[in-house]
């Protein structure tokens, strides 16, 4: 049931409910609020309706026993740090469709150069090896690229030595370890390094042309290559 009070001296009736609301003692309306928060009432349109509740307090409060507007404002600052936060969050999402957009254009000027990307295969034609590389996270004291052929066959191992941390391009002849020329084809690569006498991290690359670029189901552009795969963009270890 809902009550009333008579406040001030020249009779004005205010309802409990709205008495209750304006003090934050209306658990309902407190429900509500927090209700219409969830469902989507914009930080603006609660703003002006904390500022409406508390414009009817003071116009219609006692002068003698006034009522307690600390919560009313307390309330209000929470709205205006909420709306704050969703200016900042569209500023954000603003900044963020720019710099995606400027990722595209970048992807694009990348049509038809070779890159390296993560890969474990090269391949040999006319005496020639294709491109790839290693990338480490840490400087190695040693560090050896493993050459298998298609039955899985250990036919090289490329010694490089001593390498500092990020991207190696390796320059090879294709030979086995005996110096012969191997045979035209696609071969496996794998990569061992070592910091005294423990494996370190090493990723092979594989050197490929880039053939279009595509939209990711995560909206950032990726790097159709000429081997078949697709990268990132921030996948790209190297343009040669």
């Amino acid at each position: 049931m809902t009550t009333s009070t008579t406040i001030g001296n020249n009779g004005t009736t205010v309802s409990q409910t709205l008495l209750d609301t304006m003090n934050g003692t209306n658990s309902t309306a407190s429900s509500t609020t927090s209700t219409s928060s969830t469902s989507g009432t914009s930080a603006t349109d609660l703003q002006n309706t904390f500022l409406s509740l508390l414009v009817a307090q003071l116009k219609n409060q006692d002068p003698t026993n006034p009522m307690d507007s600390s919560q009313m404002t307390s309330q209000l600052a929470q709205i205006n740090t909420v709306s704050g936060i969703s200016q900042l969050n569209t500023t954000l999402s603003s900044l963020a469709t720019q710099m995606s957009a400027g990722q595209q254009s970048q992807a694009a000027l990348l049509i038809g150069s070779t890159v390296l990307a993560p890969g474990s295969s090269v391949s040999v034609a006319s005496g020639k090896s294709g491109s790839f590389g290693v990338q480490l996270a840490n400087s190695v004291n040693d560090l050896q690229v493993v050459v298998k052929n298609s039955a899985g066959t250990i036919v090289n191992t490329i010694d490089l030595g001593k390498q500092s941390a990020g991207t190696i391009p390796v320059g090879w002849t294709p030979t086995d370890s005996a110096g012969n020329t191997l045979p035209d084809g696609t071969y496996t690569i794998s990569a061992v390094g070592t910091i005294n006498g423990q494996q370190a991290t090493a990723t092979t690359l594989t050197g490929a042309t880039v053939q279009s670029v595509v939209m990711q189901s995560n909206g950032t552009p990726g790097l159709v290559l000429s081997n078949g795969s697709t990268v990132a963009l921030t996948g790209v270890a190297a343009i040669l």
